[in-house]
C-alpha cells in the first residue's frame, strides 16, 4: 500500500524554514499530483496510491496555502502538532479521539471518586467476572443467549483501529491475529513545536511498537468489549469465538494523526477485514469546516483535505465489504445541530495551551470519521437504559445505541460498577500507578482476577468509545451467520446487510417520557436534552439497543 516506502527528493525551489510534514490528497492522477509537488519543491516521504493521499514535508511556510492553489492537489494538512489539547479533566467538551478526548474520557470515568463494585457469585457457564457485566446482560451476550447459538466464527476478522491492542493478555491473546495485526504509527517522544513530552520515551529503539503492544489502554479495552473469549478468565466480550487485528493508528497519547488513521483504514479494504471498530476522531480538528469565517484560508484547506481523505479511505474499504462503526461523541450535542467546537485544534500540549480557539460552526462540519458516508455510528446507555450524560445523539447521525457506562444513571455520586468493565494492559496500571508493588489495585476502577492461576487486570471506562464496540461484536455476530465464504477462506459479508441486520434486531426504545430529559448531575449544573423521533427511530437511541442474542438467530 506505501508505494514510497522511502524519501524520494522532488527538484523544485521550497522557501527557507524549517521542514514540517504534511498530508496532501491528489485530484487526480498520482503522477499529476507528484508534478505538482515539485513546482512547490516538496519531499514525497510516503504515498497512499489506493486513495491518493501522500505524506510530504517542505520547508515553505506557505505550503498549505500554495497546495490549494494547484489544481493536482485538492489541498494540504499539516501532519505535525497544532494547537493544544486541555488537560485531563479541564473543563469544555472531549470527543471520542484525540489526546484530549481519550485523556479526559479516562479522567472523567475516575473524577471525584466512586462507589467500589461488588463482585458476585459467577453462573453456571459464566466468566469469573460476569456479574460486573451489566452491558453484556442488556444485550443479551450471555451462556443462555448469543454465546449458546453464535459466539462468533474464528473466520470472522475485526479490525480495531485504536492505540494498539495488548496482544499478551491472557483475556485477549486466544483471539488475537499478530500476524494480520499491523501499526501504522511511530512514537513521538518530545513535541518539535512546544518541546513538551508528547508519547514519552520510545520503549523501543525504532520507536515503532510491536503489533501486540499497547502504551494507552483504550485500544486493549475496545478490543476486550467485542471479543474477550470463553477461557474460564475474567470475562467474556460480545463477540468471543471472532479474531481480533489490531490496526493502530493512534500515538502512545491518544492522538489520531491523518495519515496514520487513513492508511488503517485502507489497510483494513486490503487484508480482508470484516468489521472495523473506530472509537476516535481525526486530529487536530474535533468538527472539520470547509469554509468556516472563523477559519484562516489554511485552516479551511487543511480540514478539507481531511474530509475528503478520510471519505476517500472509507469509500475504498466499504468497497472492498468493510463494515466501518464508530462513536457517536462525547460533546452532549446533537450532532445535526452543532454550535460550537472550543477545542479545536486540539494539540499539541503546550504550556500557553494558545492554540484552540471557540468558533461557532453549522452542520456543514463534519466530525471525522463518525460523520464520513458509510460509516455506521453509535451512541452510548446506561445500565437503566437512559442515554449517557455525555453521549451525542441526534436524528442525523444516530443509527443505534449500545451499552457506553454513565456514572451517574439514579446515583447522586460516582458509582464504578454503571462503567463497562474490559481488559486492562498491565503495563500500562503499572505505569499509572493503578496497582502496587504486590500487584494489587489500587482504585475501585481497575479490578484483578486470578483464576486458573493467571492473574489478568481489568479497567472500568464509559463514553461512547465503549459504546461501538458492543455494536461492533454484534456485526460480527452477524457476519458469522449470515456471511458466505471468501477468496481468503473467511467469511464475508456486505456491509450492506450487515447494517441492516444491526437495525432490524436492535431493540426498538422509545423517547424517555419526560422530554427533554433533564440530567441532574452533582458536579455540574443540570442540562437537557430534547428526544426527537418516535419508538421506531429517535436521536436517542436510533434504531434502539443493540441486541446481540436477536443477532445470533438470524437466519435460524
Amino acid at each position: 500500500m506505501l508505494a514510497v516506502p522511502a524519501a524520494v527528493a522532488l527538484p523544485g525551489t521550497a522557501g527557507a524554514g524549517a521542514r514540517a510534514t504534511y498530508v496532501v490528497v491528489y485530484s487526480g492522477s498520482a503522477e499529476a499530483g507528484r508534478a505538482a509537488l515539485a513546482t512547490l519543491g516538496a519531499t514525497v516521504e510516503a504515498e497512499n496510491t489506493e486513495i491518493g493521499v501522500a505524506t510530504v514535508t517542505s520547508t515553505d511556510a506557505e505550503f498549505i496555502a500554495k497546495a490549494a492553489k494547484q489544481p493536482a492537489l485538492v489541498g494540504a494538512a499539516a501532519d505535525e502538532p497544532i494547537g493544544y489539547a486541555p488537560e485531563p479533566g479541564a473543563a469544555g467538551a472531549s470527543g471520542v479521539g484525540g489526546v484530549s478526548a481519550i485523556a479526559k474520557e479516562k479522567a472523567d470515568s475516575r473524577a471525584g471518586g466512586a462507589i467500589a463494585p461488588e463482585r458476585g457469585r459467577p453462573g453456571s457457564g459464566d466468566e469469573p467476572l460476569a456479574s460486573l457485566q451489566w452491558d453484556m446482560r442488556m444485550i443479551g451476550a450471555t451462556p443462555t443467549g448469543s454465546y449458546r447459538q453464535q459466539p462468533g466464527s474464528k473466520k470472522v476478522l475485526v479490525g480495531v483501529i485504536d492505540t494498539g491492542i495488548d496482544g499478551s493478555h491472557p483475556d485477549i491473546a486466544p483471539n488475537f491475529s499478530k500476524g494480520l495485526s499491523r501499526n501504522f504509527v511511530t512514537d513521538i517522544p518530545v513535541d518539535p513545536v512546544s518541546g513538551e513530552e508528547m508519547d514519552g520515551p520510545c520503549e523501543y529503539d525504532s520507536c515503532v511498537d510491536p503489533v501486540d503492544h499497547d502504551d494507552e489502554g483504550h485500544g486493549t479495552h475496545v478490543a476486550s468489549t467485542i471479543a474477550s473469549p470463553i477461557n474460564g478468565l475474567g470475562l467474556a466480550g460480545v463477540a468471543p469465538g471472532v479474531t481480533l487485528v489490531n490496526i493502530r493508528a493512534g500515538q502512545d497519547a491518544g492522538w489520531f494523526f491523518l495519515q496514520p488513521t487513513v492508511d488503517a483504514i485502507t489497510y483494513a479494504g486490503d487484508a480482508g477485514i470484516d468489521v472495523v471498530n473506530m472509537s476516535f476522531y481525526t486530529d487536530p480538528w474535533l468538527f472539520n469546516c470547509t469554509a468556516n469565517p472563523a477559519d484562516s484560508p489554511e485552516a479551511q484547506a487543511e480540514q478539507r483535505t481531511i474530509i475528503e481523505a478520510t471519505q476517500r479511505a472509507v469509500r475504498y474499504a466499504t468497497l472492498r465489504g468493510v463494515t466501518l462503526i464508530a462513536a457517536a461523541g462525547n460533546e452532549v450535542l446533537d450532532t445535526g445541530k452543532p454550535e460550537i467546537d472550543e477545542i479545536s485544534p486540539d494539540y499539541p500540549y503546550p504550556e500557553s495551551q494558545s492554540g484552540a480557539y471557540e468558533r461557532e460552526i453549522d452542520n456543514s462540519c463534519l466530525s471525522m470519521p463518525s460523520e464520513a458516508r458509510g460509516v455506521f455510528d453509535v451512541n452510548a446507555v446506561g445500565p437503566s437504559g437512559r442515554l449517557s450524560y455525555y453521549s451525542n445523539y441526534g436524528v442525523e447521525q444516530t443509527v443505534v445505541a449500545a451499552p457506553g457506562g454513565d456514572a451517574y444513571d439514579g446515583s447522586a455520586t460516582r458509582d464504578a460498577a454503571k462503567l463497562i468493565l474490559a481488559a486492562y494492559p498491565r503495563n500500562v496500571a503499572e505505569a499509572n500507578g493503578d496497582i502496587d508493588a504486590n500487584g494489587n489495585p489500587t482504585t475501585p476502577y481497575v479490578v484483578r482476577d486470578d483464576s486458573l492461576g493467571v492473574t489478568s487486570y481489568y479497567q472500568y471506562l464509559e463514553g461512547t468509545s465503549m459504546a461501538a464496540p458492543h455494536a461492533t461484536g454484534v456485526a460480527a455476530i452477524i457476519i458469522s451467520q449470515l456471511g458466505r465464504p471468501d477468496l481468503r477462506g473467511g467469511i464475508t459479508a456486505n456491509p450492506l446487510l450487515v447494517s441492516a441486520a444491526l437495525v432490524t434486531t436492535a431493540t426498538a426504545t422509545a423517547c424517555p417520557a419526560t422530554n427533554p430529559y433533564v440530567y441532574a448531575r452533582p458536579l455540574t449544573a443540570d442540562y437537557t436534552k430534547l428526544c426527537e423521533g418516535d419508538k421506531l427511530f429517535n436521536g436517542f437511541y436510533g434504531y434502539g439497543i443493540v441486541n446481540a442474542k436477536a443477532a445470533a438467530q438470524l437466519g435460524r
